[in-house]
């Protein structure tokens, strides 16, 4: 939350007005870390969660200006985002942390009617227009856009289908009769307390095996239990489902984290075939993987990561995770394997998994100002991966951000280059589509372009694409656009109907559905199938 975490709405914060009992702990602001209050109520947060907009507030702070409709003006002017609310586990764990080390009392939820008081008392002393009250649509979860996105989800899960098949690692089969280190102190925490599970349904044979081994005080147990758990969930979408509980996924929480490297990759492994089905992916994220999730891409083992990235990819393909994914951070771990893995699955899994993420505004600005930009034209010059980086700019350009860094960054006279060696060859053939999508995202409602453009000869090469007898229909379609624009068409500002309506659409789709998403072949990502 940074510095507006400190601030304080209003001066009775300061008063012991009210009863111990509706009044939460109130700890020195000269000794406690801004980014550990709520904004809110100005106190040591117990339950902080991420919103949609990307600020840590307490839970239940949270819940009353959504049950109040409300949605408070920060002391910078902006105004939060409350859509979407996920657990921040990393803040929560330095919270206590911080406080153990201080000899502090943890912070308890504070009163709801306490609460309350302080957000009604708000409401009541600003002006009208200074506060926001929040439409019920907006508190509501996001519903996805129709358009071709069954499809588009179809033909994605079943390239990360076809790649979990054949999975399993060289590591799984290792002898489990190897040395491993055996902690015999304590059985696995996990954050469900006994009486916890008596609300729960009864326990499958199978998932009370695989319980019983993840529950074990021995780590060769909990190896055998996840390679059961991987091997199980492998290709039965059945399984996935009845598997994917409360139970299981607490301890995967638990295990992810390990200091062991096999028990890591196999429990990263169990959440990619668990997030193959489309009902799991909101109940993993909300889970509160994605923070575990971003920290082994940080620092897991080289496997680990790579299994971690086919994880946000899939996740990431469900249109409600992907605010939240970028919200927490996944954004610059997922560029940096992109840039920087040595696996070339890893690498085209975390371009996929930024491109889906990319599909939403808020996503494109996180990546450029990530520098996503001048790295990926810099990989299309070398010409790695190159139609899914392609793929990608076709998105960023799609902002205004976006636009002008890729014009900054002579984007132009980069695709054109890319357009004239790939030539006319059948296994360029999604490169060069993506390419000339990527200019004429860039051409429309823009003056730069056409200067750019004809510096770098865009329009030899384009006539070449028109009048050729191969490439698609819609590379000749694209390429047809751009060059109406280049010979002063009345559209190429985006002053005419036609332009207008163009660019309405692109930004409006991400240039997802029914553009970009169909490039190179016939079944939107087919081309990704090695996987």
């Amino acid at each position: 939350m940074g510095d507006t975490g400190r601030h304080k709405w209003f001066s009775f914060h300061h008063h012991r007005s009210a009863s111990a009992t509706t009044m939460p702990q109130h700890n020195s602001p000269g000794e406690t870390p801004t980014e550990f209050l709520c904004p809110i109520t100005g106190f040591l947060m117990s339950d902080p969660v991420v919103v949609a907009s990307g600020q840590t507030f307490e839970r239940i702070s949270v819940q009353v200006c959504r049950n109040l409709s409300f949605a408070p003006k920060l002391h910078d002017g902006t105004q939060p985002d409350l859509s979407t609310v996920i657990p921040n586990l990393a803040m929560k764990s330095t919270i206590l942390s911080w406080c153990d080390r201080n000899k502090m009392e943890h912070p308890r939820p504070p009163d709801y009617a306490y609460v309350e008081g302080v957000v009604r008392t708000r409401m009541d002393s600003l002006p009208p227009g200074s506060g926001h009250r929040i439409a019920k649509s907006e508190i509501l979860p996001p519903v996805a856009e129709n358009s071709n996105s069954n499809s588009d989800y179809d033909s994605v899960m079943g390239a990360i289908r076809s790649r979990s098949r054949t999975s399993l690692s060289s590591t799984t089969s290792l002898p489990l009769h190897q040395t491993r280190p055996i902690n015999h102190s304590t059985r696995i925490q996990n954050s469900f307390s006994t009486s916890d599970y008596s609300s729960f349904p009864p326990m499958s044979p199978e998932e009370e095996e695989i319980y019983n081994k993840l529950t074990s005080v021995d780590t060769i147990d909990h190896e055998q239990g996840l390679i059961q758990l991987r091997k199980t969930t492998r290709s039965n979408e059945t399984t996935r489902i009845s598997l994917c509980t409360d139970r299981i996924l607490s301890l995967l929480r638990s295990l992810i984290v390990s200091r062991y490297n096999i028990v890591q990759t196999n429990a990263a492994a169990s959440i990619v075939n668990l997030s193959l089905e489309k009902p799991n992916k909101l109940k993993i994220v909300r889970s509160g993987f994605v923070p575990l999730l971003i920290d082994v891409l940080k620092s897991g083992s080289t496997e680990a990561q790579e299994h971690v990235i086919g994880a946000l990819f899939s996740l990431a393909v469900e249109e409600e995770n992907k605010m939240v994914i970028g919200v927490l951070g996944a954004v610059e771990p997922l560029l940096h394997a992109l840039r920087s893995s040595e696996s070339e699955r890893a690498r085209q899994d975390a371009a996929l998994a930024l491109y889906h993420l990319s599909l939403i505004p808020n996503n494109r600005s996180r990546l450029v100002k990530a520098g996503a930009v001048p790295m990926m034209l810099s990989m299309i010059r070398s010409g790695e991966s190159a139609s899914r980086i392609l793929l990608l700019l076709c998105n960023l350009a799609a902002c205004s951000e976006g636009k002008g860094a890729m014009l900054d960054g002579n984007a132009v006279s980069i695709l054109v280059g890319k357009l004239r060696e790939s030539g006319g060859a059948e296994s360029d053939a999604a490169a060069r589509e993506n390419c000339v999508g990527a200019l004429l995202t860039l051409s429309v409602g823009n003056m730069r372009f056409r200067g750019l453009a004809s510096e770098a000869g865009a329009e030899e090469i384009l006539t070449e694409i028109v009048e050729s007898e191969s490439g698609s229909g819609r590379l000749k379609e694209k390429a047809s656009k751009i060059l109406q624009i280049l010979r002063g068409g009345g559209s190429e500002f985006g002053e005419g109907a036609e332009a207008r309506e163009w660019n309405r659409m692109l930004e409006a789709s991400g240039l997802s559905r029914s553009q970009f998403q169909q490039g190179g072949q016939k079944g939107g990502f087919a081309y990704s199938s090695q996987f």
